[in-house]
């Protein structure tokens, strides 16, 4: 089957196998490896992705159901030249070991935080809930969302009267 789709702000397209998941395409087809398999029955959180604002597990979704729509994988999470202000945090709170989780758990709370930016602690350590990972305590990872939900809160813009 013919897809097309954005994948971090970039039309791509390409024939399908219709059983193709979303992860196998974005890693065999597109090379974006950031997106990682792990259990393959969606409960790990290892190949989440966003599709149209909300977090997906990639494992789960078939290419063909990304037809049209707008998908952001971790390497599209920063620009060319920084790590994004969640990246950061995680670079600076020690959130990630081994880093085979990192992407979904990225992916996961970019989702959280472009949705809700003032999440509290406990709607995170829910929304982690999806997210395994072995290595660390979650304590760092948490820290680090927690930290940077500031770059997810829209700025205030100040406008001045001219007449006053």
């Amino acid at each position: 089957m013919f897809i097309e789709m954005m994948v971090n702000g970039r039309r791509v397209s390409g024939d399908v196998p219709p059983r193709t998941t979303l992860a196998d395409f974005l890693r065999g087809s597109l090379h974006l490896t950031g997106t990682h398999l792990g259990c393959e029955h969606g409960v790990c959180g290892a190949c989440t992705v966003i599709m149209d604002d909300v977090a997906v597990r990639g494992c789960l979704t078939l290419a063909v159901q990304a037809d049209g729509c707008d998908v952001t994988t971790v390497e599209g999470l920063a620009g060319d030249a920084d790590l994004s202000p969640l990246q950061a945090a995680f670079r600076k709170n020690h959130a990630l070991q081994c880093g085979f989780c990192t992407p979904g758990i990225l992916t996961t709370m970019h989702a959280l935080l472009s949705s809700e930016p003032d999440a509290d602690e406990a709607r995170i350590r829910e929304v982690l809930t999806g997210n395994i990972c072995r290595c660390t305590g979650y304590i760092p990872i948490i820290k680090a969302v927690l930290e940077a939900r500031d770059a997810y809160r829209p700025t205030q813009k100040v406008t001045v009267d001219a007449a006053e």
